[in-house]
């Protein structure tokens, strides 16, 4: 088996393949690990690598899988990436920031624990904007990553390192978080899988465990391998008192949508959309159909006011802590860090009071309306992807009209404000520059395996994304 079969094989395939003993733990983290040292300036995705301890780790799943005794992990000897924000007990977690450029964890985060338990191999930690705070992925902590598509084009973010990772072939999964479509903009951009899990479903850590927008979740490059991830990371945890009771056991349910109801929308009935992106919605939205589904375009009563409200929450809390490095410490901080920072300086408590009555009253007509339906779809960016360099404070226009550059050529924000649906990102397929394209399937909340069941279903019938050299990057390493 060649090394590239190796890399784009699935977190499935790998398990399965281990078991039967055709390939071993040891030959397919060494690739990893060779892959990440090849390309390391070409995409600049990963920013560690633990080499010694995931060979070591390798070797001992490797053990497990020669003896039948052993207790195997759901994801025993699958190479997993760290998003560096995951705290990993004993190693540097700088948050994409030089104020936490040595910084080392005291403990694991609860998603990363579970991971090691499971017996994944964390092999390596991918690159993010600072404090995650940015829908694209480039710091000053460690530069700029770039598409493995495209690479004049972010890979999104702040998950960035960990979608481009994926797409290169440098992880088989990756951990994500996602406060304003942090998951499910690399998702998107990068062309893979990411769930936005509703919240309380994964544990976090305080004080953002309390924000009801911050969602951890996994990614990967099938819906099969995202759904056995999310698997190992849902559950309720003791030091999360959101983590929610009990766990939820997803199927990989391939009984399929045939007379589902799907509800859809391509602009929200106010957002300016790339006709790529518009024309590839479209054609996932014919596949739906295809598979015996009714799909129907729905109108939602939403505005920019409602992003508005989604700004204001993130200015409200995570802006606010944010703010606490504007002094002797701003001028280590990226432009967009410190501009996000003093944004929030005035933002007031009824500000924060009005966003969550926007919240509620946009709940309280798309709740009632999927009451009447199974899915909704829509894309996940307006745009493929923003330039690889692209700050915050440069301008941006969609069909010639002028957008905000902050989250406005992103379609994921309403999602972490209907906090409590499923959201399941998955590719829809390519713009002429090369860069990916993505859709969004919301289910109701809490109902997490709706997702899952329409994902798996559209993904066999698209012939998923990997399986053959043509459907991957051109990539020299």
């Amino acid at each position: 088996m060649s090394d590239t079969c190796l890399c784009y094989l699935s977190a499935a395939e790998l398990v399965r393949l281990y078991r039967s003993r055709k390939i071993s733990p040891v030959e397919v983290v060494t690739d990893c690990l060779s892959r990440i040292s090849a390309g390391a300036n070409s995409l600049n995705a990963v920013c560690f690598t633990y080499a010694d301890e995931a060979l070591e780790a390798s070797r001992a799943s490797e053990a497990r899988y020669m003896s039948p005794a052993q207790n195997l992990g759901i994801l025993d000897g699958v190479p997993t990436a760290l998003k560096d924000e995951n705290m990993m007990m004993g190693k540097v977690t700088t948050y994409g920031s030089l104020l936490y450029a040595n910084h080392v964890a005291s403990k694991n985060a609860p998603v990363v624990q579970r991971l090691m338990d499971s017996g994944a191999i964390i092999h390596a930690k991918t690159t993010t904007p600072e404090f995650s705070c940015a829908p694209f992925c480039h710091s000053r902590q460690w530069g700029v990553t770039r598409n493995p598509w495209n690479r004049d084009y972010t890979p999104g973010g702040s998950s960035g390192g960990a979608g481009a990772a994926l797409a290169a072939g440098l992880a088989h999964l990756a951990t994500g978080s996602d406060i304003g479509g942090s998951i499910r903009i690399p998702a998107s951009a990068s062309g893979v899988v990411g769930f936005k899990p509703p919240y309380g479903r994964v544990p976090s850590t305080p004080p953002f465990n309390l924000d009801h927008y911050n969602h951890p979740g996994p990614m990967a490059r099938t819906v099969e391998d995202c759904l056995l991830m999310q698997n190992v990371l849902a559950g309720p945890h003791p030091e999360d008192i959101a983590s929610l009771k009990p766990k939820l056991e997803l199927r990989v349910d391939r009984t399929g949508i045939k007379s589902w109801r799907i509800a859809c929308s391509l602009d929200f009935g106010f957002m300016e959309v790339d006709p790529a992106v518009q024309a590839n919605t479209l054609a996932a939205l014919e596949v739906f159909r295809s598979l015996g589904a009714e799909v129907t375009e729905v109108a939602l009563p939403w505005s920019w006011e409602v992003y508005d409200a989604a700004a204001t929450h993130h200015k409200t809390l995570f802006g606010a802590w944010l703010a606490e490095y504007l002094d002797d410490r701003e001028s280590q901080m990226t432009s967009y860090a410190a501009h996000f920072a003093r944004a929030s300086l005035g933002v007031t408590t009824r500000d924060y009071l009005a966003s969550l009555n926007v919240e509620g009253r946009i709940w309280s007509h798309f709740g009632p309306m999927m009451e009447g339906f199974d899915l909704f779809i829509c894309p996940t960016l307006a745009i493929p992807a923003v330039p690889a360099e692209f700050d915050m404070r440069d301008p941006l226009q969609i069909n010639g009209r002028d957008i905000d550059p902050y989250l406005g050529w992103t379609m994921a924000w309403p999602f972490n404000m209907l906090s409590r649906c499923p959201v399941l990102s998955v590719p829809s397929g390519h713009a002429p520059n090369g860069v990916p394209t993505g859709i969004q399937l919301v289910g109701r909340s809490f109902e997490d395996q709706s997702v899952f069941t329409a994902g798996l279903a559209y993904e066999a019938a698209v012939g998923g994304w990997y399986g053959r050299p043509e459907t991957r990057p051109s990539l020299s390493f």
